[in-house]
């Protein structure tokens, strides 16, 4: 009789998004976005599997939508679009908020216009970017509920902005692309954090491995040798499924090997024993620190340093060179075709309309005046201004609940 052995498999059955290999799909009605048409979807479920990954995309959407927004109060239809830009009763930055999520996730964002041909109303509404495609003449986006099975007739064509097209309901529709640049892709932007992919994999599996051992009540891991005659290769197995529900805790803690018997039971566990917890723990810090890094973003503004102290020095001036070197530019990309579009079809001045941006503490005292905190900043300032005599918490105020 020949010797039988097996070893058991993977600690966890769920897919590893990690492990994902792309099979290579061909259309002629749309751009693949990654070479089997599902980035966005392997993009969103790592999204949900690493947690300083997540926490920084998330942070990163709310800081980019901002408190409110100031604008020209005197332009009433104006502050109405900004309370309400849509028929399910969205507000602006409700609306920003999602889109500013979907392009620090994809690097893509979608937001689709409604009008008429006589401009009577206007409506934003934000588009799943997992859903959009760019069609093959790269002049219009494909809506599809379901691209595992793309069917023509069960999907929505919208043209790019600046161009409308009349729809069966009567409306005109167009769709903004908002997309990160990165050379060599035309039809779809790369989220900027890419390049830590790997490093984000690193703190999946070093979290991963730690439920693991938890699961497995921090038992030994080792090699159990079963000292048993068979006959088959089924038998074999039964027995070692069995021992493993028996003893392994955790499928994939402990391997079994079953080899011929003899007349002396030497059936035995061998325990495999590693000193490499520091070594797990130094990984997962630097993974964490990558990622950070990777993101173009700051490790205050992610809660990281938290537990070694509330600097509120340290995050206000973090706060400061991010709202300087990434803030301001997504806002601003996010702005200017909005702005456009309300005065072409509105017919109103959108110019003086602009996000408020506040940092997560207090640098000030909310009973200063404007000028006096302009002055603080070393910006120009005028004390006998109407709108700088305001004091900050009657701007906070006005902004959050009136705006919001």
């Amino acid at each position: 009789m020949s010797k039988v052995n097996k070893i058991c498999g993977v600690v966890d059955s769920r897919v590893d998004p990690y492990s994902h290999r792309a099979a290579k799909v061909e259309s002629r009605e749309f751009w693949r976005w990654g070479s089997d048409n599902r980035l966005p979807f392997l993009l969103s479920e790592i999204s949900r599997c690493s947690t300083t990954h997540r926490r920084i995309i998330n942070d990163k959407a709310d800081y980019i939508s901002g408190k409110g927004f100031t604008f020209d109060t005197e332009q009433q239809l104006l502050s109405e679009f900004v309370a309400q830009v849509n028929s399910s009763g969205e507000t602006l930055r409700q609306l920003l908020n999602k889109v500013a999520f979907d392009k620090a996730l994809l690097g893509n964002a979608f937001i689709e216009i409604v009008t008429d041909s006589d401009h009577t109303f206007l409506s934003l509404y934000h588009q799943d970017a997992t859903r959009c495609r760019v069609a093959k003449d790269s002049e219009h986006i494909l809506l599809h509920h379901n691209w595992n099975n793309f069917s023509s007739k069960d999907a929505v064509s919208l043209p790019l902005y600046p161009k409308f097209e009349p729809q069966a309901d009567g409306t005109l529709r167009s769709i903004i692309h908002y997309k990160d640049y990165e050379p060599g892709f035309e039809h779809y932007g790369v989220p900027p954090y890419i390049a830590g992919l790997g490093v984000s994999a690193i703190a999946y599996k070093t979290d991963k491995w730690n439920i693991s051992r938890l699961d497995n009540s921090f038992q030994p891991s080792g090699v159990m040798i079963l000292d048993e005659a068979v006959d088959n290769e089924f038998d074999a197995e039964r027995m070692v499924r069995n021992a493993e529900e028996r003893f392994s805790g955790k499928p994939g803690q402990v391997m079994f090997i079953v080899k011929d018997g003899s007349e002396k039971d030497n059936s035995r566990f061998l325990p495999i024993s590693a000193s490499s917890d520091g070594d797990w723990e130094a990984l997962h810090t630097q993974a964490t620190n990558d990622i950070v890094v990777a993101h173009s973003w700051f490790r205050s503004l992610s809660g990281l340093d938290y537990s070694t102290g509330f600097n509120s020095e340290r995050i206000l001036h973090e706060y400061e060179v991010a709202l300087n070197t990434v803030i301001l530019g997504e806002q601003a990309e996010l702005l200017e075709p909005l702005r456009e579009v309300i005065t072409a079809i509105l017919g109103v001045d959108a110019s003086s309309l602009e996000f408020v941006n506040r940092p997560p503490t207090r640098s000030k005292p909310i009973y200063m005046k404007v000028w006096e905190a302009r002055r603080a900043d070393g910006l120009d300032y005028d004390p006998e201004d109407e709108r700088q005599q305001y004091y900050l918490s009657e701007i906070s105020k006005y902004n959050v609940t009136k705006i919001g």
